[in-house]
């Protein structure tokens, strides 16, 4: 007789071996006679886009779960190049958020199948749509163009990758049932109509050529508006129609670039929006949604939400986009999207109202939705230390230079830099920075004197700079621009000329680099707290347990946040967001440190409030 104890642990290995086999099982995934065929059958691919870089690692297993339980069969997910490529020859897949093999095999052990969206390109309301910042130095590369040095980046990036994830293709005993070849190519050349289209032709064939080299098998497929086929589909790529809500607008598109013949699918469709600091937040009704799935499913075609499930912007990683009214128009840290799974991870009505369409139509079983993860709120934090920013510039050596440098030539990606001016004479007039690249506080001899924003379309403001006084301006990075043309143009700072009365400002300026990559060490500074000076908050707090918590920035004016070293992302009283969702899984049981970074300070601070739900709706 086996012992009970020896029993059960004899069956767990067994189930372990079981499974373990069945992931390793190698399986077919093709695209044939009209439709997507897995192992020989056909399948409708059901998919929610969720990105695992907007995701604590902690919780990927959860929110993997909520899309399950949907009714969806399919994740989808782009690759952030930034994100794994942290500096020239520096590589990271496996930190924080950026394990990308384990999310891909955590939603296989969830039963989902994977599209990779690995780019190059991106797009996604992410910093430079995923680009790295520091390619705009070698001034013979031309971005997302049929051009060699921009060529050889995009190899060297992705055969990094596949050196991650071939081997979790289908054909391999992986969940990657599809890869795409760019992004949205077809809108950048419309976009770009002063580059021949056999130019962009060569360009996105060569994306192609360079996933096959590496490894990635297919099917492949393109991702563009069926308005944009003819400039975004490629040779052995199937294309798809994003946002297309009209089932025969779908089929003809597809038709035309694939032969006469489907399978048809929209690899976006929208459930929500983006959001913009400063304007009002965008709601997609649910009605709305439901309709619009329930004739996918009539008419078997196959979709993905994007986005099923948002997440956050964390640190600086939101990008940017502009239009005719504003030369930039920043992404909030929330992504929540008004997507059916919320930032938090919480079933909104959409949610739940999709999950009860899908199980009219589909055969697969659907499993239950996963308890919420719990929302605490904490007392009051007591903000105990405040140090004057412009005190950690003794410990900063600047650059010089005649004139102002950009981020890029100062070797810097993100975060703020700090312009310095002595003048030996005093002046006084219309203080102009047509360059500004994106926000600036503006200070002479350490007191505030006004903002510029880019977002605003303000360059300009009346400055009196007395004898022998220091001009300064806390120039912040509010994202780069992630959609559109002018995603060339994407250097921060201040990158033309500063001007007095039209007279350029040349000679002696200092620039002091502050990319806030880490949460800075405030225990040597002298405690300091001025009205209208940028300053860091710190404070620390107990919790008896742990939970998802929202920090109430409502009364602060603009800035960043950190806990225990965690970038929570940025605020700003401009709204339409006027929390920072701080995951629970980022919280420790006992101290826990907080640190804020304060540009405007107008009002100072002595505490900071939590709320036990998220506030995305209030514009200033």
């Amino acid at each position: 007789m086996v012992h009970p104890t020896l029993g059960r642990w004899l069956t767990c290995l067994l189930l372990v071996a079981s499974l373990s086999a069945q992931a390793q099982k190698k399986h077919t995934f093709e695209i044939k006679d009209g439709q997507f065929l897995y192992d020989g059958k056909a399948t409708q691919l059901h998919s929610g886009e969720m990105h695992y870089a907007r995701i604590p690692r902690e919780y990927w297993r959860h929110r993997l779960k909520m899309l399950k339980a949907m009714g969806l069969n399919t994740v989808a997910t782009y690759v952030f190049w930034n994100y794994h490529n942290t500096a020239p020859g520096v590589w990271d897949f496996k930190t924080g958020n950026r394990n990308l093999a384990e999310y891909l095999k955590t939603a296989q052990e969830e039963g989902l199948f994977v599209i990779l969206r690995p780019g190059p390109y991106a797009c996604a309301e992410w910093e430079f749509g995923g680009y790295p910042w520091w390619l705009q130095k070698n001034k013979n590369l031309v971005i997302r163009a049929n051009n060699q040095p921009f060529l050889d980046s995009c190899k060297v990036y992705i055969d990094k990758l596949a050196q991650q994830v071939k081997g979790m293709q289908v054909s391999k005993g992986g969940p990657i049932i599809m890869t795409q070849v760019e992004n949205e190519f077809g809108s950048y050349v419309d976009q770009r109509k002063d580059i021949p289209l056999e130019e962009h032709r060569k360009y996105n064939a060569a994306i192609k050529r360079l996933l096959t080299e590496a490894g990635f098998e297919g099917p492949f497929f393109t991702s563009d508006a069926a308005v944009f086929f003819e400039g975004g589909a490629t040779a052995g790529a199937l294309p798809t129609a994003n946002g297309e809500g009209n089932v025969e607008n779908l089929k003809k598109a597809v038709n035309q670039y694939n032969g006469g013949k489907g399978p048809y699918m929209v690899a976006e469709y929208y459930p929500g929006w983006l959001d913009h600091w400063a304007e009002p937040f965008t709601r997609v009704p649910t009605e709305q949604v439901t309709k619009q799935i329930e004739m996918y499913l009539q008419n078997g075609v196959n979709f993905n939400f994007y986005m099923v499930h948002g997440g956050t912007n964390f640190g600086f990683t939101s990008g940017a986009n502009y239009n005719e009214e504003h030369e930039i128009q920043p992404d909030i840290t929330s992504y929540d999207y008004d997507a059916p799974i919320s930032e938090p991870g919480w079933a909104t009505p959409k949610y739940t109202a999709v999950r009860e369409l899908m199980k009219k139509y589909v055969k697969y079983p659907m499993p239950a939705v996963p308890a919420q993860i719990p929302v605490i709120t904490l007392p009051a934090i007591a903000l105990s230390k405040t140090v004057d920013l412009f005190d950690l510039k003794k410990d900063i050596k600047p650059v010089a230079n005649d004139t102002p440098l950009s981020f890029e030539d100062l070797n810097q990606g993100h975060g703020y830099v700090l312009y310095s001016k002595r003048f030996t004479q005093p002046t006084q007039g219309k203080l102009q920075v047509k360059g500004l690249r994106d926000f600036a506080t503006v200070y002479v001899n350490g007191k505030k004197a006004g903002e510029l924003n880019r977002q605003d379309n303000k360059y300009e403001m009346d400055i009196t700079i007395p004898f022998n006084a220091t001009l300064e301006l806390l120039v912040e990075n509010m994202g780069r621009i992630n959609y559109g043309a002018d995603i060339v143009h994407n250097t921060k700072g201040i990158i033309s000329p500063v001007l007095i009365n039209g007279s350029e400002v040349v000679g002696d300026w200092n620039m002091y680099k502050l990319p806030f990559d880490k949460v800075p060490d405030l225990a040597k500074y002298t405690a300091k707290n001025k009205e209208g000076k940028p300053t860091l908050y710190a404070g620390s707090f107990e919790a008896k347990q742990t939970g998802d918590v929202f920090l109430d920035m409502r009364g602060w004016g603009k800035g960043i946040v950190f806990v225990n070293g965690h970038h929570l992302g940025r605020y700003w009283k401009a709204g339409p967001q006027q929390t920072l969702y701080l995951p629970g899984c980022w919280l420790n049981k006992g101290k826990n440190d907080v640190v804020i970074l304060e540009q405007q300070n107008d009002v100072l601070q002595k505490e900071l409030k939590t709320t036990d739900k998220p506030i995305l709706e209030e514009v200033q």
